[in-house]
């Protein structure tokens, strides 16, 4: 059974940080790509950024380019999405997901796993 664990969310004031985990078990990690999408009240679910585990390839949307960083610690299956310089409008629940058998997953229609999610507020 796949299972994917978000954790990490918290309240943080504009301009902090914060550290979004997604512990995965029960996959074949190669096979899969891992991507953190958010959803704000009254919005749709977005993909924010995504990683390869068989090749490290990231890909991020351009509303968090250059602050958020998506990384794999192979030893604990666990990705990471380090978000800094945040900004109100990143108030979301960010969810983690996965997609077997490519290496990028940005869209809502194109997962095969969802993780719950987990809370993130910034206040300005």
């Amino acid at each position: 059974e796949v299972q994917l664990q978000a954790s990490g969310g918290g309240l943080v004031q504009a301009g902090g940080s914060l550290r979004l985990s997604c512990a995965a078990s029960g996959l074949t990690f190669e096979d899969y790509a891992i991507g953190w999408f958010r959803q704000a009240p009254g919005k749709e679910r977005e993909g924010v950024s995504c990683i390869s585990w068989a090749d490290g390839s990231t890909h991020y949307a351009d509303s968090v380019k250059g602050r958020f960083t998506i990384s794999i610690d192979n030893a604990k299956n666990t990705v990471y999405l380090q978000m800094n310089s945040l900004k109100p409008e990143d108030t979301a629940v960010y969810y983690c997901a996965a997609r077997e058998l490519h290496t990028i997953v940005m869209d809502t229609t194109e997962v095969d796993y969802w993780g719950q999610g987990t809370l993130v507020t910034v206040s300005s």
